[in-house]
């Protein structure tokens, strides 16, 4: 497991190296001086000067990436004070932290994604697990049927509806807002409510379809129909044995879909006016603001992979077959 894990986390770290690269310099790619944007209407060229000094702008491209680099684990000094490690620069704009924003957006859209995770893994195997068990029956097809109309819907699409219903027309459900669970964990539940089940309408559709696909192929399988011959009641056997092997490809699409899921945060965020990560990064891509977006990216990246590694390392946990050598 140590080893796996090593490996793992030296790929990713790879990854991360050379997302950053391919950042950076397809930035500097782009025509404008990126201290036109904090030095504002009125620029001249002594303060164009000046902050060119500040943000470190007046060294070299190389230069520049290697103390972006060594910032990340030992910190840097700017003009606006020290940046503390992890340190991923100074916005060109607002001339704040990176870091400290990301900071302050990240729960948000961490609540996003979790929330909508869990909501079409609940809803999502746990339909797809009751149409296998009653296989051709009415349930199994109005389960069925459901599924592929919801796996057209988009979250532009459905988000307006679900605020024009429960919000603006009923009344039944606030407008969604994000409410650290720190300081009210019942506000933070009813505020995200909807976007947890406008992002997740699509994956629990998809789940649902997979969850059924992989159980009846589970329910064929020899062992299954051992444990059957040998007198053991179906649930059990449903439960003990065919549950338990159809998780191994749900796992492995789960590991794929992370950055989809992340990336439907985004768009929830857009649709609902949150404020989370997927705006930072948009904003940081239109206002053309190079730390922001470098540490947006390496951020997530980050994220992903590390939903990666954990993902990788369930399948020793759901199947004993599996071995991380």
């Amino acid at each position: 497991m140590l080893r796996f894990i090593l490996r793992r986390t030296f790929g990713a770290m790879l990854i991360l190296l050379l997302i950053s690269a391919f950042t950076f310099f397809m930035y500097y790619a782009i025509p404008q001086d990126p201290a036109t944007l904090a030095c504002g209407k009125n620029c001249t060229p002594d303060a164009l000067a000046i902050i060119h000094k500040n943000l470190g702008l007046d060294e070299s491209i190389p230069v520049q990436y290697w103390k972006f680099l060594s910032g990340i684990f030992v910190g840097r000094d700017f003009a606006v004070g020290h940046c503390p490690a992890p340190c991923f620069g100074v916005s060109f704009r607002d001339q704040q932290m990176v870091w400290a924003t990301i900071m302050d957006r990240f729960p948000l859209t961490l609540s996003l994604t979790i929330g909508g995770l869990i909501v079409f893994l609940i809803v999502g195997l746990g339909t797809g697990m009751i149409a296998a068990r009653y296989r051709g029956t009415w349930l199994d097809k109005v389960f069925s049927s459901i599924s592929l109309v919801l796996s057209s819907f988009q979250i532009y699409f459905l988000g307006p509806i679900m605020l024009g219903i429960f919000v603006y027309s009923t009344g039944w459900l606030d407008k969604p807002k994000y409410v650290p669970f720190t300081e009210n964990p019942a506000q933070w539940f009813m505020g995200l409510l909807i976007p947890w089940v406008v992002m997740s309408v699509i994956f629990t559709a998809n789940y649902t379809r997979m969850a059924r696909s992989t159980m009846i192929e589970q329910l064929q399988e020899e062992h299954v129909r051992a444990a059957r011959a040998k007198g053991m009641t179906g649930r059990y056997v449903f439960f003990r044995y065919a549950w338990r092997g159809s998780l191994i490809p749900i796992l492995t699409i789960l590991g794929m879909d992370l950055s989809a899921l992340l990336g439907g945060a985004v768009v929830t965020e857009f649709t609902f006016g949150l404020a989370g990560i997927g705006r930072l990064a948009v904003d940081s891509v239109v206002g053309k603001d190079l730390p922001k977006l470098m540490g947006v990216m390496l951020f997530s990246a980050a994220f992903i992979l590390l939903l990666n590694v954990i993902v990788d390392a369930l399948y020793a946990v759901i199947d004993p077959r599996v071995r991380l050598s």
